[in-house]
């Protein structure tokens, strides 16, 4: 059994690691998709701490875990600094400000050359990053948002999702609970690009542009944000897909795209509808109500 598991971990390592890196950056847009923000910043946030936390091992020499704290540090800053003007907007036109915003971090990211390497990226980077520090990232980051859920701010996040105007007129402070939830998404997305650039130990200016951005959406949307299951989910489906397919080599980019779209035509809300698997499963209502002969009017006055 251990020689089996050796031979795994040896082949699939960077495979199941890559898993945990997807599953944080699928959180951290699920954290303002809950409510109702569909921003596209998420690679660019990405990007700057993985350059943050490379750039000073590399050159600094910094221990790893101050690298990967100014890594979820200063994506948290630019996010503050970003959400001021961009997150008075909404729908498309917040997509578009935050795509926008992506670009020129990457245009930044590839003309900085003394700094970043420019297009060739940077190259020997300390392979630090050990899979419990992707475990431990993924499960802090999960019993966060679990708890935030449940507490005052997710009730307020959920409120401004289903209709701001109500949440302001309830007494909710929108545009502050909206940067709460810009800023975080922003760390989680920084934290993951430190991991990810201590693991893989190169990363360019390629990696994070708008590619990256829709990826990490599709996981979220594909997985479903009725709640923390669906996008870890589906960031495990989309992670281990075109491994699954690299028999259809010619075809792979094809199946991809057939599974999603069935996906989005019949599971609208994405593979993890806790609503849909209660229906699965049989369960009732906790009340039955009461019609016909059973029901009180039925009796008429007394």
């Amino acid at each position: 059994m251990s020689d089996w598991l050796d031979t795994f971990w040896a082949i699939y390592s960077n495979l199941v690691l890559t898993i945990g890196i997807n599953a944080l950056l699928a959180l951290s847009i699920w954290l303002t998709l809950s409510c109702g923000l569909l921003a596209m910043a998420n690679a660019a946030f990405m990007g700057l701490g993985a350059y943050t936390a490379s750039l000073l091992t590399i050159n600094a020499g910094a221990p790893f875990p101050v690298a990967v704290l100014a890594g979820v540090a200063l994506p948290t800053v630019v996010a503050l600094i970003v959400g001021l003007p961009t997150l008075r907007l909404s729908g498309v036109y917040l997509a578009m400000a935050t795509l926008g915003f992506g670009e020129v971090v990457r245009i930044v990211l590839l003309n900085a050359d003394s700094l970043t390497g420019g297009a060739l990226g940077l190259s020997g980077i300390p392979q630090l990053t050990q899979w419990w520090h992707i475990v431990l990232a993924a499960l802090v980051v999960l019993l966060v948002l679990r708890q935030l859920r449940r507490s005052r701010i997710g009730r307020a996040l959920e409120a401004i999702k289903e209709d701001q105007v109500a949440a302001s007129l309830m007494g909710v402070d929108v545009m502050a609970h909206k940067m709460l939830a810009f800023a975080l998404g922003a760390a989680i997305a920084g934290l993951a690009g430190a991991l990810s650039a201590h693991l893989s130990s190169y990363i360019g200016p390629g990696e994070f542009g708008f590619d990256r951005g829709v990826d990490i959406l599709t996981m979220t949307i594909f997985g479903g944000i009725g709640g923390l299951t669906g996008p870890v989910l589906g960031a495990a489906v989309i992670t281990v897909l075109p491994e699954l397919l690299r028999s259809f080599r010619d075809y792979r980019t094809m199946i991809n795209g057939a599974i999603l779209v069935l996906v989005v035509l019949f599971l609208p809300k994405g593979l993890w509808d806790p609503a849909r698997m209660r229906s699965w499963f049989g369960r009732k209502p906790s009340y039955a109500p009461t019609t016909g002969a059973d029901s009180p009017s039925a009796e008429g006055p007394r």
